[in-house]
């Protein structure tokens, strides 16, 4: 028994490293077939993710909501849930910490927990509604948290003309500088890079999934739930609360991500015609990381890289940055679908045998 469990741990691993490898490598056939070199390509991407201390701040700053999303994803997911509306939460949060960072006059760092904090409340009951809707009416969280994506959207759009506008553009004003999230000195180090608070509450936010599903009562309750609710209900677990609670959180990490790119890089937020796709990314590194920490700490970090770095691919050796979301795209279908893996790699087979 513990041979087959060892042997299921070492292919979650080996899965999506291995997909990943084969993706890299059909990217690499795709762009000789288009008359580009891929040494130069990937030679680029990573020149532009660890050339200078801009870049390296950068990418910092860019895998921080990916990795987030990921994680808000893969909360909901052990609980049997499909969070879909994570730009939706995103932009609640960015909102809500908008509007007491522009409005509100408090003292710097107390402003900006403040407005944080607002920020991922907000997220948090956006979240909520969801589960609500589940739980009081069984609608599908799917459905739900999509439409909610619009709602959102539009929403901020109302809030931002009616109370906090930049006349003449399409954006609200500037928050005030007391509630910046910043890390000035941090920042002159790298050169200008826009890093922030995430930097430090986003490893928080990492050890907090480990130790809440592998050390607290609450997670293997929220597990159960998520691999057979019926039979949770009937072992006295409160499956309504346990959807409640899981969803406010992972709304409330939704709602993190706005308030970083709100009161931490842009210090505004633009009215756009749609959401920032960031939670659609987490459902990708949620799937890819099999919504274990490690497994979606490293798919966050591995996405925010390849997408940061294609725009090095473009610009030193000429690839359209597409091609990186085509190698992202076959590293989840590979992940997808590990027989496919196996028959590439028969390898893996021969492991499995040695197992049994």
């Amino acid at each position: 028994m513990n041979a087959v469990a060892k042997h299921m741990k070492n292919r979650n691993i080996l899965v999506p490293i291995l997909a990943t490898i084969i993706a890299l490598v059909f990217g690499a056939i795709i762009m000789l077939i288009a008359g580009y070199n891929p040494v130069i390509a990937y030679q680029s991407l990573l020149n532009k993710v660890f050339g200078s201390a801009y870049d390296i701040g950068e990418v910092i700053r860019a895998i921080i909501p990916l990795l987030l999303s990921g994680f808000a994803v893969a909360l909901a997911n052990k609980a049997g849930l499909l969070n879909i509306g994570v730009d939706g939460q995103i932009t609640i949060g960015a909102v809500a910490s908008l509007l007491v960072g522009t409005l509100v006059d408090f003292p710097p760092i107390i402003h900006g927990f403040t407005a944080l904090t607002v920020g991922v409340i907000a997220g948090g009951l956006w979240g909520v509604l969801i589960a609500y809707l589940k739980t009081r009416f069984t609608i599908n969280e799917v459905i739900s948290s999509i439409m909610l994506n619009y709602v959102a959207l539009y929403l901020s759009h109302m809030l931002i003309r009616g109370i906090v506008p930049q006349e003449g553009s399409q954006r609200s004003a500037l928050i005030q500088d007391s509630a910046s999230i910043s890390l000035n000195s941090l920042s002159e180090l790298l050169n200008g890079a826009r890093v922030h608070w995430g930097l430090f509450i986003t490893p928080l936010i990492i050890f907090g999934f480990y130790y809440f599903f592998n050390k607290t009562r609450y997670g293997y309750e929220t597990e159960v739930v998520g691999l057979n609710n019926h039979a949770a209900h009937y072992a006295g677990i409160k499956v309504n609360r346990i959807i409640t609670r899981t969803m406010f959180i992972s709304g409330a990490i939704g709602g993190l991500i706005g308030v970083f790119d709100t009161l931490g890089v842009y210090k505004y937020m633009a009215i756009s015609t749609s959401t920032s796709g960031v939670g659609f990314d987490g459902v990708a590194i949620a799937l890819l990381g099999g919504n274990t920490t490690i497994g979606t700490t490293l798919s966050g970090v591995l996405i925010g890289v390849l997408k940061y770095g294609s725009q090095g691919m473009q610009f030193g050796a000429g690839v359209p940055s597409e091609i990186i979301g085509m190698i992202i795209s076959l590293i989840i279908f590979f992940v997808a679908a590990p027989g496919l893996v196996k028959k590439l790699l028969p390898n893996m087979e021969h492991t499995k045998k040695e197992v049994q």
